[in-house]
Order: structure tokens, then sequence, then C-alpha cells
């Protein structure tokens, strides 16, 4: 077999190129997958496209099998859909995701990869990383039957935790944004949409995602006494202000974080990583969430549409990559 692979690199913010990689053999623990398909994020992989992760940050925001550093050269992604072609009996010929960049082939200890259930297409297990983060909201918000509840920001996490949401009984579900085409996909995912001036108020709970100032004051008007805005948006070197006056304190309001790259401490005990992913990936098998997955192109245009989606010209969700080179 051919030991070389292609992967796609950013050499300096705004600026990519494809490049060819020498694969290592496949070690006793390890496997070898070929890919199908893999996906950009347009809010965190963006932001690194543009340079914009802060020097304080790069540690953070490492991706498991990133190489280089920020802002460049480097090669980052974390959303890989593949086929392991080399490898232990029980997985070789299993369709897998992996936290991985894009990569024609690649090499990773077996454990880095999870099987795909075969309810799940592979071109929709590319939301694997994305749903899981919004399980990990899930579990950090609690939220419960009867819940009035708000998502301000319908981007990539803030779709994928509308849709979860829509499966808790008896809740209010609005996705709320400023981009009016964003009401289809709310309608695809089973939940209500408005725009931030007409979005329904008295929330226990708004899920934040828009990673703008704006919306998070929003989110906290949205508000009823004593409820909770979950805060999933990363600024990356920006600064935010907040309306922390007027009934902010006598309402008893609250501003919660969510950590991405840790497991809820309530599920700390019990529950891991895997589960969290394995999880995800069940709740894949809903074809409504093919609605996040706003726009696709080859590999070999990853260089050319990268900057198009970094500036917006190609509005998207999650955009797919596919693969089609044996190498």
């Amino acid at each position: 077999m051919n030991r070389t692979a292609r992967a796609f690199w950013l050499n300096s913010p705004g600026r990519g190129e494809i490049r060819e990689v020498d694969l290592p053999e496949c070690g006793a623990d390890e496997v070898l997958v070929r890919t199908l398909f893999s996906g950009v994020s347009r809010g965190t992989e963006t932001l690194v496209f543009r340079g914009g992760v802060p020097e304080s940050q790069y540690a953070a925001m490492r991706a498991p099998f990133q190489e280089g550093e920020f802002p460049g050269p480097v090669k980052y992604g974390y959303l890989n859909v593949g086929v392991v072609e080399e490898g232990p009996a029980a997985l070789v010929g299993r369709t897998v995701f992996c936290l991985y960049p894009h990569q024609t082939r690649y090499v990773v200890p077996a454990a880095a990869v999870t099987v795909i259930p075969e309810s799940v297409p592979a071109s929709r297990a590319v939301l694997a990383g994305t749903v899981e983060t919004a399980v990990n909201a899930l579990w950090d918000a609690a939220p419960l039957v009867g819940d009035r509840i708000a998502v301000v920001g319908g981007g990539m996490v803030g779709c994928s935790v509308a849709a979860l949401l829509a499966r808790f009984p008896g809740v209010r579900v609005q996705l709320v944004d400023a981009d009016p085409g964003r009401a289809k996909v709310a309608e695809a995912l089973g939940v209500g949409f408005a725009a931030p001036a007409d979005a329904l108020g008295d929330c226990d709970l708004v899920v934040h995602a828009s990673a703008t100032e704006q919306g998070l004051a929003r989110s906290l008007e949205l508000l009823t006494a004593e409820g909770t805005v979950l805060e999933l948006s990363w600024y990356g070197d920006r600064q935010v202000s907040l309306p922390l006056g007027e009934a902010f304190h006598s309402r008893r309001l609250v501003i919660r974080s969510s950590q991405v790259g840790t497991v809820s401490p309530a599920r700390r005990s019990s529950r891991t990583y895997a589960d969290r992913l394995a999880l995800a990936l069940d709740l894949l098998a809903d074809p409504a969430l093919d609605a996040l997955v706003t726009g696709e192109s080859a590999f070999e245009e990853l260089p050319d549409v990268l900057p198009r989606l970094a500036s917006g010209e190609i509005p998207a969700l999650c955009h797919r990559v596919r693969y089609s080179d044996p190498t």
C-alpha cells in the first residue's frame, strides 16, 4: 500500500495548502484509517484560520492530533469519518469517527477511534464532535420537564443543542438568531424560531452560543427571575461587556460556563469522554440532524473554500468535506 497521504495545513493566518505526508507503519495497537468525510466547524476552525486564537489559549485550543503550532503552520481539525484499512481484526472494515484533522489517510491508536452505529450514515457522522459538545452542555444545564428555553445563536453548536432539546418532554424551545435563514433549520429540527427582538421571554434557561456581546446581553433579558444563562460561546481574543447593573442582582440571574473539553462535574464519577461520544453517535440516527450540514466540497478545494467560509461568503453550519482520492 502507498504509505503517503495528503493533509490540509494552515501555513499562516488566511492561507492554507495541501501537503503530502508520510504515513508510519501501523503498530499492533494502531489503526490505519482512510477518510471518507471530514467536517469544518465554521466557528472554531475559521477562528483558527483567521489567526484569532489568543496566545494564552494555545495549549487549551490544541486539537488531539494537531501538528504544528498556532498561529501557523498548523494542521488542525477534529471531525473525521473514515474506514479502518489496517489494525485489529475487530475494527478492519468498520466505519469510525476520530478527532483527526483533514487528511486522506492517517494512523492513530485504536483507542482513538469510535465505531459508528450502522443506523448512522458516514456522511452525517461528521457531526459527532459537535453533538457531543451539545450533550455535555445539556449535562451542565440539566433542563427540566416543562422548562421554557431559548437557544440564542443558530450556529452549529446552538442548533445541535436545540435539536437535542426538542426531544425533551413538555419544554418550550425557541432558536433565536439574527439570520432569518435559520428559520428553515429550526423547522427541520422541530423547534420554534424568532429574531432576537421577537424572542419569547420568561425563560428558565437560555443557552447562549452566538459568540456576540449583543447575544449574551439579550440572553440575560430573556430570563425569568432566578433563571440561568449557560454560556457556550468562546470569544477568542475579544473582550466582552455585560449589563450586570439594573435588575441583574435583584432578579438573582445566573451566568454559567460550560467546558467543552471535559465531562460535566455532575457526571464525572460515572461518565467518560468515550461515553459522551458514543451517546452523540447514537443520537445521530435522527435524520433531522442532516439539516446541520449546509454545504459540501471536495478535499482538494479546501485551500479555496476555507477563506470563503472564514469571511462568511459561504454561509454554513457544518461544511462537509468529501474524499474520493485513493491516496
